[in-house]
């Protein structure tokens, strides 16, 4: 399938890299933190019981379900609170959490295809995530960043790629949305009249009742392919 493409809207976590190491990461970091700094804190919320902890939180809030980052210092918070421990670690606890979730491993392919497909278009990235670009060090590649936490909701409420398609000032149906949930990414895309293109990494089947995505790819390679073959009169803006 053919059609013109002026500008690329990308999801981040499980499109450009793995998320499940991260969260692990994040948990174990912060575990071990807490036995330095709040040993009671660490005893009364060994990893399970923390994961557990903002499960209930996040449950708690549903008002902040498009801010990740605040329910994760609202966990730590009362994890501090619910030890007996200072409520001022809260602060210092969330740093470790924030460097965390900023190293990330990219996908064998997604570097060099991000830089290949943002040199010939302007790319914005869409997530409901709270990953910093400037602290990974790919934000010169992208126009700008517009998360869940800054719109007031995430995808797949079609007013967030609307905003986006705004900021990057051109038109949904020329907006090819790129990301691996097939609910959030190509169904919300698609209900905004966005182009989506389904990077299928293995972590979803592929729901019976979901129309197909304008494009499937298992990489990101694969996209940058199709943009040098199909869009070979389309210049980055």
């Amino acid at each position: 399938m053919n059609f013109p493409v002026r500008a690329i809207s990308l999801d981040l976590d499980d499109t450009l890299w793995p998320f499940a190491p991260i969260g692990e990461r994040i948990e174990r970091s912060l575990h071990h933190w807490f036995v330095e700094h709040s040993p009671a804190t660490a005893e009364r919320f060994p990893v399970a019981e923390m994961r557990a902890l903002r499960e209930r939180v996040f449950a708690e809030f549903p008002q902040h379900a498009h801010d990740l980052g605040l329910l994760r210092r609202l966990t730590i918070e009362r994890a501090l609170r619910e030890s007996g421990s200072d409520p001022t670690l809260a602060s210092a606890a969330h740093a470790i959490f924030f460097r965390e979730r900023n190293r990330v491993d990219f996908y064998a392919d997604a570097q060099d295809a991000l830089q290949r497909i943002a040199s010939r278009l302007p790319v914005a990235a869409l997530t409901n995530g709270n990953a910093d670009l400037g602290e990974i060090g790919i934000a010169p590649l992208f126009r700008f960043q517009l998360g869940a936490r800054e719109y007031g909701a995430g995808k797949p409420d079609p007013g967030i790629f609307l905003e986006t398609c705004r900021r990057l000032e051109v038109a949904p149906h020329q907006v090819l949305h790129v990301g691996d949930h097939p609910e959030m990414d190509v169904a919300g895309a698609a209900n905004a009249g966005l182009r989506s293109c389904w990077i299928d990494r293995g972590d979803h089947a592929w729901p019976d009742a979901l129309p197909p995505a304008d494009l499937h790819f298992t990489t990101l390679t694969a996209l940058a392919d199709w943009l040098d073959a199909t869009q070979t009169n389309e210049k980055a803006a």
